[in-house]
């Protein structure tokens, strides 16, 4: 029972993520929001301006939360109010009577997005036992691939809607999910580590045993061993938490946490995948085909990323760990990006017709999609909320999904004018990103499969007794008494 609650709600605290990516890659290809935009000569940087408004929101979003995650509202809260942004910010695009209010909306709307992607994956690696971390935390990225699916298949349906009607019903049921996680997030727990900063340990107990599905004196038993030592080890990291970004670099040790979470997020924007989902239709059409048939592409390209990576999550991530998929990943993206480079050159669009040349061209992008679903997907959400420490888990995240949120306000920019301006010599770029990211990943990279939460130290190099840190800290000596006493008559 205490896995499919735990599996419950990491799915339900991601269904934020429904609609919001994909469901702009079709409704920036409809020639009815084209005529609302209404400047033909400028569409592409237009284009590209509605997805990174989305995407610069998305980093204010991410970095407030980072800054108020371990306030007096906890994660749950933080969810809550990026779920009434979100309707803000939703009804305003659905409702848009010019194109500064549709910018306002995305910006908004993003803002909200922002606070979900660092305030969920933080939420569900709390809440999840070691031994299935990696996997409730990947079923945030399932989440999103599913969104993924079902936005594409609305913008399919929408384009034949005739007027303004097409992309104003795509963008407002944007509004659905966000109305579902302001509801429903009202009858989750909190995250059992928030409550025993605050004190409250009786009820991070009773999470704890809600979440181990405690029945048996067996589970009981594994129960309060894990509350026993999540309790120390808070105890003893918050008598020294600071709110300083510098304590993500005051040790070697605290750096490389902060470079591999860094890393991991900003890799994963050099795989390009939100380049193919933000602007896959245009890629298609460069591909040579209709703007109808880019959608319906689109459409099935959707399905691919979230099956395999359900496949990945369920049976794969947590027996082979974080580290060689990530490798494997980057070494395929440098493939799937040489083979789709030497057919856009060989075979450019406009002056060729070689469709078995366009099918290989779209199977590369469906591959790619395939090998980011095994590897960045789902594992940069996971190692970046396992990696840092109680004291700095809220800022260090929050910085390491900033910098993600930057790369992809920056790709998200420029990928539609790269694509019309210098074609096969764009993609260029991620062969070479991909094979750095290959190099710093099995040279740098540690393997944290399996590790709890408090036993990140040992991983990293900074292992510390809390007995010798709540030494130096008498009311902080009580509580680890307290700790031990409680322990005792467990």
């Amino acid at each position: 029972m205490g896995r499919v609650y735990n599996i419950f709600i990491a799915i339900f605290c991601s269904i934020g993520s429904f609609l919001f990516g994909g469901v702009i890659a079709s409704v920036i290809t409809f020639g009815q929001f084209e005529d609302f935009v209404d400047d033909p000569a400028k569409y592409s940087s237009l284009s590209g301006a509605v997805v990174s408004t989305f995407t610069g929101g998305c980093f204010f979003g991410c970095m407030l939360a980072g800054w108020y995650v371990d306030l007096s509202f906890a994660r749950r809260g933080l969810t809550c109010l990026s779920a009434l942004i979100d309707l803000w910010g939703c009804a305003m695009q659905a409702g848009a009577n010019n194109f500064a209010c549709m910018l306002i909306g995305r910006i908004i709307a993003g803002f909200a997005i922002g606070i979900l992607s660092m305030s969920v994956p933080l939420y569900n690696t709390e809440i999840a036992p070691p031994r299935i971390r990696g996997f409730i935390v990947g079923l945030a990225q399932q989440m999103i691939g599913i969104g993924f699916i079902v936005a594409n298949w609305v913008g399919y349906g929408c384009q034949y809607i005739n007027g303004y009607g097409s992309w104003r019903l795509a963008l407002g049921l944007q509004l659905v999910p966000a109305f579902m996680l302001l509801v429903g997030i009202q009858f989750l727990p909190y995250s059992p580590r928030w409550l025993l900063e605050q004190n409250r340990d009786d009820e991070a107990r009773a999470v704890v045993y809600k979440l181990h599905g405690v029945e048996s004196t067996e589970k009981k038993e594994s129960a309060d061993a894990e509350f026993t030592d999540m309790q120390l080890t808070i105890r003893a990291e918050t008598t020294t938490r600071s709110r300083r970004l510098n304590d993500l670099w005051e040790t070697p040790a605290m750096l490389k946490r902060t470079l591999v979470a860094v890393g991991v997020q900003v890799f994963g924007q050099f795989s390009g995948i939100n380049v193919i989902n933000y602007f896959g239709p245009s890629m298609y059409q460069s591909l040579g085909l209709s703007s109808g048939q880019s959608l319906l592409i689109q459409g099935i390209y959707g399905a691919v990323g979230p099956i395999t990576n359900f496949i990945f999550i369920t049976c794969i991530l947590d027996n082979v760990g974080r580290k060689k998929p990530l490798m494997f990943g980057a070494a395929g993206f440098v493939a799937t990006y040489s083979v789709l480079t030497a057919i856009v050159a060989s075979f450019p669009p406009g002056s060729s017709d070689n469709h078995p040349a366009q099918r290989a061209g779209i199977a590369m992008i469906f591959l790619t999609s395939i090998l980011f679903s095994l590897s960045f997907g789902p594992i940069s959400w996971v190692l970046t909320s396992e990696v840092f420490p109680t004291k700095t888990r809220s800022i260090g995240t929050a910085v390491a999904v900033c910098a993600n949120w930057a790369f992809n306000v920056l790709f998200s920019q420029v990928s539609n004018m790269a694509i019309d301006n210098v074609g096969w010599r764009y993609y260029l770029l991620f062969i070479l990103l991909n094979f750095v990211d290959f190099c710093l990943i099995a040279l740098f990279f540690p393997e944290t499969k399996g590790k709890s939460l408090e036993q990140m130290a040992e991983v990293f190099g900074d292992d510390v007794d809390p007995h010798e840190i709540l030494g130096h800290h008498p009311d902080a000596q009580d509580a680890l008494d307290d700790t031990s006493g409680k322990h005792k008559e467990a």
